[in-house]
This record gives structure tokens, sequence and C-alpha cells, in this order.
């Protein structure tokens, strides 16, 4: 064994003390600490290299060897219950770790400087120094229980990195959100290892998977129990990799900082259920009915991603709804028993989306450059368009993200998806067909993004009538999608009051100071004896387009790992090498070389429904490069209820664009059935306690209460009121004894 792995506990310690630190400097030492804010930036990169270091190394080892190195020791042991805590290195924690590290160093990289101005700058890289501690611990985690604890730290940081602009109460609500929807997923996964603990007395994954085995092998255990436990465990897969129907956090996740969604919300965490389900794969192997659950789900994840991905004007949101997509894509794979497969779209899609939003963060840090702080209009891809002249650079790096997310060869995802969708062919026609349908969707809501982005126009301008800098700015968009009964007026929000705004008008909207000293000045034109000076965005700085280069070059290159192509003793499927042996369904025996002219073969047909979708993108959403008067009303979904002889084709696109744009109706559904039916319980509830469970002793207070006023005045002390009293009872006792007697 080699003498590196007794040291591989070491890996989710490494980025441990920079949280810490910075937490006893802000304690001990605030305002040094805060004056030497960007010093704290280096050792984060530094210790995220070393794990990468030696994860590479590690990889190499398992590649070499295809060895399995696991240690644990006992925390805690009392009679036959024993509680055991380790690490575990295998191929799946190997490319994990390797995915973490490379992806957070470009990320951290690419913060320094996005994160700058912000004065939340040493709390960002202590939460994502956190974060990344306790996404490894989970990877290398050895049982079900060490699981669970990182599984929480990894929850509690997405919290607190979603809500890191605390003071904006859309932040406050989406980590709030986030928190909630995960909690359900967390609890079905406690209830399923308590499940399996109760049937096989063990934590481990290695004793579950024999002790299993073996009772369902010798039918003795209760399957339908079984079955539960195995439901629970996945509805933690399902939330924490935002699944369908627990899906509804990720959107609004997006109001953290760009870089969060980078790391968090495309490459990492929401990899965390797929990786959960991928080390559990042999224990749901076993169990009837559940693959076909899992695939189930992935199935119409994709699909709803897809969906509701079309119509997001926030560029964010929908990169996230595309990330939703690109994870149905794994968890059909995993349904399917294509380990493999799955395990090689995680990588590709983690550097690609993790391009994507670093790319649209280079965006949003341009367009603040003139709209201010204002994630309404910085984000808003309706406010955006021509961009490509001004950031060439963030231009390129989004396109070739663009491409590969698409399916196109010879990019990263190309290789990965097109062997889910052969896979899927194999294992069901109608899964196959609803996945190749959303190859199509993806090419077109990819490029529906870049088209609004870059092409055309510029939608905002920066316009300044006194000459100076502390201008104003005003937007004029022909890609408008809010378009209401004039479909030349433009919905523009400022201060949460929207107003309709035409396009001959100007609106004008305050910059802040940091914006300012970013703008730089493209054109003068005089007229009418007033200078009228232009602004445009600027591209990002040389450190956020150094991460993007580099990931670039991952989307380009890291597709190699994964090509099924042995010949003449030169073997390049790495992947099949690392995960060797794999747990593959669909290809028990499969020899991993490859006759190349079937395989592009098998390509075309996934390649041009990708093509199918970029050219419609293109026919709804192209450039516009004229003047107002040469607007094209064909780049968004019109709706238009005024018009009464609307043909089919406009009411269908209209009911797709409502569909996506409302998120597909499903938080409205929350809103109203699980969010309103629980406050409806919670006060009827309150009632019954208020006027039962209060009410009844209360009632009993009140009674002895008027029994005893009652009772007072009873005992005044007076011969003759008692003989009142006594003969009145008297005579109502012998009334009562005559009608006894009468009747």
């Amino acid at each position: 064994m080699d003498y590196t792995y007794p040291y591989s506990w070491n890996i989710p310690l490494i980025p441990l003390p920079i949280p810490m630190l910075i937490g006893v400097g802000l304690m001990v030492f605030p305002m040094a600490t805060k004056n030497l804010r960007r010093m704290w930036s280096f050792p984060s990169i530094f210790l995220l290299n070393v794990v990468m270091l030696l994860s590479v190394y590690l990889s190499i080892q398992q590649i070499n060897k295809n060895s399995i190195y696991q240690y644990v020791w006992s925390w805690t042991i009392n009679n036959d219950f024993s509680l055991d805590f380790g690490y575990l290195i295998d191929s799946l924690a190997s490319i994990m770790v390797i995915l973490i590290s490379t992806v957070g160093i470009l990320v951290l990289f690419y913060s320094d400087n996005y994160m700058y101005h912000d004065q939340g700058y040493l709390r960002f890289f202590s939460y994502m120094s956190f974060f990344t501690t306790s996404m490894l611990g989970l990877v290398t985690s050895v049982n079900l229980i060490q699981i669970y604890i990182f599984w929480e730290l990894v929850g509690m940081c997405s919290y607190l990195l979603i809500g890191f602009w605390f003071t904006r109460p859309i932040a406050a609500n989406a980590c709030q959100k986030a928190f909630v929807t995960n909690r359900v997923g967390d609890f079905g996964l406690l209830l399923g290892i308590l499940g399996l603990y109760a049937i096989t007395g063990s934590f481990e994954f290695r004793d579950l998977f024999e002790i299993l085995n073996k009772l369902v092998y010798n039918n003795e255990v209760n399957f339908l129990f079984l079955t539960l436990c195995a439901l629970f465990l996945f509805t933690g897969a399902v939330a924490k990799s935002s699944q369908f129907p627990l899906h509804v956090w990720l959107p609004d996740a997006m109001e953290g900082p760009t870089p969060i969604s980078a790391l968090i919300h495309a490459a990492t965490m929401v990899a965390a259920g797929i990786f959960l389900v991928a080390r559990l794969l042999p224990l749901f192997i076993i169990i009837p009915h559940i693959m076909n659950f899992i695939s189930l789900i992935g199935i119409v994840t994709l699909l709803f991603g897809a969906t509701l991905s079309l119509a997001q004007n926030d560029i964010k949101r929908s990169l996230a709804y595309s990330t939703m997509s690109q994870l149905g894509y794994m968890m059909l794979a995993l349904g399917m028993g294509s380990y493999r497969a799955a395990l090689f779209h995680l990588i590709t899609h983690a550097y690609s989306k993790a391009l994507l939003f670093l790319g649209s963060g280079s965006i949003i840090h341009s367009m603040e450059a003139i709209v201010g702080y204002s994630p309404d209009k910085s984000q808003n891809m309706v406010l955006m368009g021509g961009l490509k002249k001004h950031v060439p650079i963030t231009k390129i790096a989004f396109l070739i993200g663009t491409l590969s997310l698409c399916g196109i060869p010879p990019l990263a995802c190309f290789w990965s998806k097109d062997q889910i969708l052969n896979d899927s062919w194999l294992y069901s026609p109608v899964f196959a067909i609803i996945a190749c349908f959303t190859v199509g969707l993806t090419a077109f809501y990819m490029f529906r993004i870049y088209l609004l982005t870059f092409e055309g126009h510029l939608n905002v301008h920066f316009k300044d009538y006194s000459g100076q800098k502390s201008g104003s700015c005003y937007s004029i968009s022909p890609w408008g999608k809010e378009i209401q009964k004039n479909k030349f007026s433009l919905l523009l929000s400022t201060n949460n009051n929207e107003k309709g705004i035409l396009f001959f008008f100007n609106t004008t909207y305050r910059i802040f100071d940091n914006g300012k000293k970013m703008i730089r000045p493209f054109i003068s034109v005089p007229c009418f004896g007033i200078q009228n000076t232009f602004f445009y965005p600027p591209e990002s700085d040389s450190t956020m387009l150094f991460s993007m280069s580099i990931l670039v070059l991952f989307t380009c290159l890291v597709g190699i790992i994964g090509i099924p192509y042995n010949q003449s003793g030169i073997d390049f499927d790495l992947l099949s090498n690392l995960l060797n042996p794999s747990q593959n369904l669909l290809h028990p025996n499969q020899n991993n070389s490859i006759d190349w002219y079937e395989f592009f073969f098998n390509a075309i047909f996934s390649v041009s429904l990708a093509f199918f979708g970029i050219f419609i993108a293109f026919f709804l959403y192209k450039p516009v490069y004229s003047s107002f008067t040469n607007l094209n009303l064909q780049n968004s979904f019109v709706n238009d209820g005024n018009n009464n002889n609307t043909a089919l084709w406009e009411k269908m696109i209209n009911l797709i664009y409502d569909w996506s744009y409302n998120r597909g109706y499903i938080d409205f559904f929350y809103q109203i059935f699980l969010a309103g039916g629980l406050r409806r319980f919670a006060e009827l509830t309150h009632f019954f306690d208020r006027r039962g469970i209060d009410g009844i002793p209360n009632a009993f207070g009140l009674i002895s209460f008027f029994g005893g006023e009652g009772i007072k005045y009873l005992g005044a002390g007076r011969i003759s009121s008692y003989l009142l009293f006594y003969l009145g009872f008297v005579l109502i006792f012998l009334l009562f004894y005559l009608f006894l007697l009468v009747f």
C-alpha cells in the first residue's frame, strides 16, 4: 500500500484553518484583520492547491493499482453498538475530491476580485473554506452516520452563503426556502439511515451491502420496509440535487454571490445527491422497483428543468434551471445502472456550468458598472444585448460553455451526454425520446441566453448630459420580454415599483460610487451645444478572466478522459480505468474499444437535435442591429390578450411561456396548498388550544368563581334567610314527589 494513503485523513482538514484563523483574527485583532483582508485569499487558494495535488496523486494510484483504502477508528462502543469514524479513498471519492478542489481553486481566485468591494469579503472566504471542508469530509466518509453529519454541515454552509447578503429581504427569504426544503430531504435521509440500521445493525457501507445481499437472497427481510428505507434515503438525494418535486430552492439560491452559484449550486453541493446515489447504488440495485423510480425522477427532472428555463429573464436563474435539467440526466443514468456515464457527465457538466456561471458573474460585474448594484437590472437579460463588442473574452468563454452544454463536439459535455442518450435507448425508448427532445430544448434555451446577452445592440447605455461622470443611465430594449398591451413598452422595476416605459422615453437610474470608478468612456458626441458622453460595460479584471480561461481549457479537454477508445495498445479511456470495476448494468462486460464510424453515426442524431434547437433560437431571437423602426418582435414569446383571432400555435407559445415564466406553477401550488394549508392547520390548532385545551380549565375556574360568589351571599348570618331557603327547597321537593305520584 502506498505510503500516502495513511495521511489521506488530512484531506478534509486542510482548508479548515482558514475559517478558524479568520474568526480568531476578527475577535482578537479586528481592525488589523479587516485592513489586511486581501491576504486571506492566498492561504485559502494555497491550501486547496495542496488538496488538489494530493487528490491527483491518489487518483493516479487508483488508475495504476485499482486499490481501495479504508481506515476506521471507534468513536463510541456500548454493548453491541459501535460507532466508527474514518475515511474511504476509492475511485468515486478520488473523482469528487479532484472536482471539488479544482473548481474551488478557480472560484476562489475569481472571487478575490469579484468580492473585493464587498464588506463581507472575510466572511465570504471563511464560509467558502468551511464549505470546502464539509464537502471533502462528505465524499471521503466511511459510513452513513458520518455522511449525515457532513451532509448537514454542507446544508448549513449553503444556508449561510445563499443568505450572504442577508440585509436584502429576497436573499433572506431564499436561504430560508433552501433550508426548509432541504430539511424535508434530510429528515427522510435520517429515517432511511435508522431503518437500514434496524435491518442490518451496521452503518458501514461494506457491511450494509453484504448483509442486505444475504438477507434478500435468503428472503429474510421485509421488502416493503426495505423499500421504504431506500425511498427515504433517496429523498435526501432528491432535495440536495434539486430533483423534482424538491427543486424549488435552487432558482432562488441564485440570490447569493455568483461565485457561490458556480461552486456550490453548479459543481459541488448539488452533486452531493448524485454522489450519495452512486455510493449506495449496490444497495438500490437489489431492491425491486427502486432503480425504475430513480430513473423516473431523473427523466421528469431533466424535462421539467429544461422547460422552466425557456422564458426566464434572470441570467443566473435560467442557468439554475439548466443545472437542474443536467442533474436529471445524471440521475437518469444512475437509475438505468449506467454508473460510468453518470459520473462522466457529473465531471464534464461541473466544469462547463462553472464556466457559464463565472461568465454570468463577469457579465453582471460589467453591467453593474453602468446600472449600479441592482440585481433586477444587472442580471436581467432583457436589459442586455450587444455585449460582445465590450466584453469579448467573456463572450468567447461563455460561448464555449454554451456549446459544450448543448452537446456540440468535441467539447466535454458531448461525450458524456451522448453516452447517456445511447444507454437510454437500451433502457427505455420512451425515456430516450424525452431525453433526446430535451437535448433540443437545452440548445434552444442556452443560445437564447447567449443571443439575448451578447448579440444585437447594447440595450443599457450610460448617458451623461452634463459631461460629468456622475450621470445616469437609461434603458432601451428591443428584446423586451414583459410586453404588455402596447408591444412597444417595457417593464422596468425600480424600488419595487413597476413602471411602463416607452422606447422613446428615458428613465434615469443613479449608479453607485464603485460603479462610477469602473466606468470607461466610449465616445463623446456634441449635439446642439450639449456634450453627450456614452459609457459601456468594461471587461472584467484579469484575475476573473484567468479563472474563466482555465475553465475553458477544462471544458475543451476534460472529455478526453472518458473517450471510449482503445486501439493499438493505446487506451485513452482514463475514466473507465479509474472506475474499473464499475457498476454498469447496461454494459456488464463492456469493451472499452469502439468503432469510430459507429460512434459518430450514433452521435449524428443528438448533434442534429442540438443544431435544430440552435436554429430555432436564432430564428426567434435573431440579433437586432437596426433602429426602433426595424424592431423584430419574433425575439420573444408575446402574450397579447387583445387579439381574439390568435392562431392555435400562438396560443401554444403563450401557454408554454406562461408555464415557464411562472416556474410550472409549482411554487404557487406549494404556497397555496402546503404553506397555506399548514398555516390554516396551525390556526385551527391554535383555536382548539385556546378555546378547547385552555378553555376547559378556564371554564372550571369561572364556575368556581361564580359559585363562590353565589354561596357568599347565602351565608349572610340571617336566620330568616336560612328559613326561607329551607322552606323553598322543601316545597320544591314536595312538588317533585307529588309529580312522581301522579304520573
